[in-house]
């Protein structure tokens, strides 16, 4: 199993601090054996949970140029038309919304293949991911892809309770890959889409999905083609 890079740092520093837990235990409090077996076993499973957060699966992404897809692994929690006003002015998009646990892979992946043509990081608060105004009040950062002319695509990392780091390694005026990593966020949070009208949303609310595999929407092949 690959670990992502976050997490190196991280896990180095867990580790020693259960090591040092343990020899705690066991040479300077001198606790009994069975107590000594407990808070080992204890320290190995809170050690494994980080690891398993920090896993980077392996992905073979099939490039679709009128599918969208997913950015990230968790489960859609919001479907809706709303106006959005940071980039597009009021306009009314799709707002598609994706929670993710602690459980799931935190990778961001790109859901379509285009041009960068707006990158803005936001301080904020840290509101639960699940609540209305952690899209707009929550520490965040909001991208835009130009897929073809006229038509782009948002997507809004967001923090929650937990996520008080947000990871983004690309920049405006940057070319991106359908599915590849464009960032990570810690221990549970957000990703919001914002589509546009036009497009066929082809998950339902509550549904589990899987970052650069599941097709979030669809746009019509007509228009996706267009130049």
């Amino acid at each position: 199993m690959k670990i992502h890079k976050e997490g190196w740092g991280f896990l180095a520093i867990l580790l020693l601090i259960l090591l040092a837990i343990q020899a705690l235990v066991i040479y300077a409090l001198r606790l009994p054996e069975n107590y000594v077996y407990a808070i080992g076993g204890a320290c190995l499973l809170l050690f494994l949970f980080f690891l398993q957060f920090f896993r980077q699966p392996k992905r073979s992404i099939e490039l679709n140029d009128h599918h969208i897809l997913a950015p990230a692994d968790g489960k859609v929690v919001v479907i809706e038309t709303t106006e959005e006003h940071e980039y597009f002015r009021g306009q009314e998009r799709i707002q598609v919304s994706i929670f993710m646990s602690p459980l799931n892979v935190h990778v961001n992946r790109n859901p379509v293949t285009g041009l960068i043509k707006y990158f803005k990081y936001h301080p904020g608060k840290y509101l639960v991911a699940w609540h209305p105004k952690s899209s707009s009040e929550n520490e965040r950062t909001t991208l835009v892809y130009e897929i073809h002319k006229n038509i782009e695509i948002m997507v809004r990392q967001v923090a929650g309770f937990a996520a008080r780091r947000i990871k983004c390694y690309i920049e405006a005026e940057q070319s991106v890959i359908q599915g590849k990593e464009f960032g990570f966020i810690k221990f549970g949070s957000r990703v919001d889409l914002y589509l546009p009208l036009h497009a066929i949303v082809k998950v339902e609310s509550g549904q589990k999905t899987i970052g650069g595999k599941t097709v979030i929407a669809e746009l019509p092949q007509e228009e996706s083609k267009k130049n």
